[in-house]
């Protein structure tokens, strides 16, 4: 294992990656403008729930399921979960943002590392065989970086809730102590996720999130939009 890791580590879940990932809301727009969010309680319960009952179970698990992988690298069982993960994201901007976040990631660490697998993975996107999602992407270079897998995981969860949490203070609003609140108030909610996610069951990996995935698909057409996803 790295010893140095943390570097690599905080490169990779670095909130403010040039990736794009500011410009997708991931249906929280939606649920503002529906009334749904509208207070620092709401959002909160917002933020909880997506970490609890859609990323433990949907881009969390494969995070882990990718780090396996590449561990041990067997490329074709790789393929397969992206395929999956593919199929799993119903609303045509949460696939497409998925996507476009895991190509944007694959090009920035490509220019500083050689891996074969993360070349061979990059080759079966170029070639078509599979779309490139940002939750294999994270996990298939925290492995090769020998970023160990509790602290990825964690470090995945806290980007995603930062990342709900800045899109909650711009579109509810909240102060930003508000939204720091939040995300303290989820540090013991994400150390409780990332054991869980290491020892989820593979029959639930996957697990549907009906009302997210409509208010995602309601996003599509809304009146006015801030964000793209």
């Amino acid at each position: 294992m790295n010893r140095f890791y943390l570097g690599s580590l905080l490169h990779l879940s670095d909130p403010t990656l040039p990736i794009g990932g500011y410009t997708h809301s991931n249906g929280l727009e939606t649920y503002v403008q529906q009334g749904i969010v509208h207070n620092t309680a709401t959002a909160e319960q917002f933020v909880r729930q997506m970490l609890t009952a859609n990323l433990h179970f949907n881009d969390a698990a494969f995070v882990c399921l990718a780090y396996q992988a590449a561990a041990e690298n067997n490329l074709p069982a790789l393929l397969l979960l992206d395929t999956e993960l593919s199929a799993l994201k119903l609303p045509a901007e949460i696939r497409n943002a998925s996507q476009k976040l895991g190509l944007r990631l694959i090009k920035i660490f490509r220019r500083q590392t050689e891996f074969a697998f993360a070349s061979a993975y990059e080759n079966a996107i170029t070639n078509k065989q599979i779309d490139g999602h940002y939750a294999i992407a994270f996990g298939v270079y925290a492995s090769l970086l020998e970023i160990p897998l509790p602290e990825a995981l964690y470090a995945f969860f806290y980007n995603a809730a930062a990342g709900m949490v800045t899109n909650a203070v711009k579109l509810v609003p909240l102060s930003q102590l508000d939204g720091q609140d939040i995300l303290f108030r989820m540090q013991p909610v994400i150390a409780d996720l990332v054991e869980k996610t290491r020892n989820l069951d593979r029959d639930l990996v996957g697990v549907c999130n009906t009302g997210f995935d409509i208010r995602c698909m309601q996003h599509e057409q809304l009146y006015s939009r801030l964000y793209m996803s």
